[in-house]
């Protein structure tokens, strides 16, 4: 009995490790056919969108943990002013290519 409940166990985790292991295949061959011009899961743009908003994400706030002990309340206000000004920004590009990329309903003649 010991038996069969250390065999179940083992063939759990090989099932999660397949499982795993496809959903990351998976996923690197759709980034691949993203950049190769074949049709893909991901929309490249956003990708390449969401890819900048992360950087200058991390570079904000690696900005503010240096220097929160220096600045002053009006630095920080510009720097908060240039925070939201990204993200406005990103998230208005993002939705811009949303409506530009749905179909638009035919008309009547």
């Amino acid at each position: 009995m010991a038996n069969e409940k250390k065999t179940t166990v083992i063939e759990t985790k090989k099932n999660w490790f397949q499982k795993i292991s496809d959903k990351v295949k998976w996923f690197f061959t759709e980034l691949l056919a993203m950049y190769s011009g074949k049709s893909s899961y991901f929309s490249k743009k956003r990708v390449e969108s969401g890819v900048a908003f992360i950087i200058a994400q991390w570079g904000m706030i690696f900005f503010l943990l240096e220097k929160h002990s220096t600045l002053s309340m009006g630095e920080f206000l510009l720097w908060a002013a240039a925070e939201f000004a990204v993200s406005g920004y990103i998230i208005n590009k993002i939705q811009q290519e949303k409506k530009s990329e749905t179909p638009s309903e035919p008309t009547e003649m």
